[in-house]
């Protein structure tokens, strides 16, 4: 499942995002990547342990934790700390697949089941640079204005294409979530979404929205891996 966030960004975040990494200190991309993905990332990233990063992990952080949308379809038990890259001069990510572990600064660990990827920069403003995902034998391709997000299955193999020209900037991170199952979560994500909306149409005290609520519930319950 491809889950997009339109507009997670407001405009007056965004501005502060792309100012804080404008004067960003970047470094090669590789040195953050596994042995065998590293000769197919050609990117740049921002030092984890430089202050602009830490700032806007922080603030990436805290809105997670308050987006409903978010949280709703990816049901969050563990975020991995947001980071931060930049493609350009053809600068590219070949096809791979995540890590089903990943390792914080801290020394704990999560499971990877979701990636996500907030985009930066315009999608006018740079040439190329799609999120390619394959899904079920179907490839997408992932192109989105900035502020936007998108979330899917860290199990997927995926790539970036080549940036030729122009500049690309983005947050990515990962997510334990609460179901391992996707099909699992998918269904809880539809069902949660249809009782939000019915709880505007019929009200909260109608009789099927408290039923679906308690299904909603009692399935989180049987199923989560808390």
């Amino acid at each position: 499942m491809l889950t997009v966030i339109n507009q997670f960004l407001s405009a007056s975040e965004l501005a502060h995002f792309r100012q804080t990494l404008d004067g960003a200190n970047w470094q090669d991309g590789a040195r953050s990547a596994g042995q065998l993905a590293a000769p197919l990332k050609t990117n740049l990233q921002l030092d984890d342990s430089s202050a602009a990063a830490r700032s806007l992990a922080t603030n990436l952080s805290a809105k997670l934790s308050q987006h409903p949308l978010f949280i709703s379809a990816a049901l969050p038990d563990k975020i991995y700390p947001p980071k931060f890259n930049c493609y350009q001069n053809d600068g590219h990510y070949g096809q791979h697949i995540d890590s089903a572990i990943m390792r914080c600064a801290d020394g704990s660990s999560l499971r990877s089941d979701l990636s996500a990827t907030l985009f930066l920069s315009q999608a006018q403003d740079y040439e190329g640079g799609e999120l390619c995902v394959e899904i079920g034998g179907c490839l997408q391709e992932i192109k989105l204005d900035a502020g936007d997000m998108i979330l899917y299955p860290a199990n997927c193999l995926h790539e970036v294409k080549p940036v030729p020209k122009g500049q690309r900037l983005a947050a990515f991170f990962w997510v334990q979530s609460l179901i391992r199952s996707h099909q699992q979560r998918q269904q809880l994500f539809e069902l949660d979404q249809s009782i939000q909306a019915l709880t505007i149409k019929l009200g909260s005290d109608d009789e099927e929205v408290r039923r679906l609520s308690a299904l909603y519930h009692n399935l989180l319950r049987e199923w989560a891996y808390a």
